[in-house]
């Protein structure tokens, strides 16, 4: 059975299947923030999201991030780094990428397994 939360015309925020759960791309809340600030509330959407799925960040298999400008990348990383649990590092990939609006820096694609 597949589940889909908050299904629209384009997108579902949350469809999981199987134990596996997908969340739409997320980005931050405040586009005019600089990009620790935008990383920082974008993940603090992802946990909430996965949370409301039944699952955590220490549930995450793989993430996939997109740097408006990969001159960012350090800054997210200390961002990144200081929000993912120790030994519980997904597979990542990290891309430039442009974004569907021009203030967005960073834009992230997650797959988590839910909690057992």
């Amino acid at each position: 059975m597949i589940e889909r939360v908050e299904t629209g015309a384009r997108m579902s925020r949350i469809v999981k299947h199987q134990g596996t759960i997908y969340l739409c791309g997320q980005v931050c809340n405040d586009a005019t923030a600089g990009i620790k600030e935008q990383t920082q509330t974008m993940l603090d959407k992802v946990e909430a999201l996965l949370e409301r799925a039944g699952s955590d960040k220490s549930h995450i298999l793989s993430a996939t991030i997109y740097l408006k400008d990969m001159n960012d990348f350090a800054q997210m990383n200390q961002v990144w780094d200081a929000w993912v649990p120790q030994g519980d590092a997904p597979a990542r990939a990290c891309v430039q990428a442009a974004m569907a609006r021009d203030a967005l820096l960073v834009e992230i694609s997650v797959i988590a397994a839910e909690k057992a």
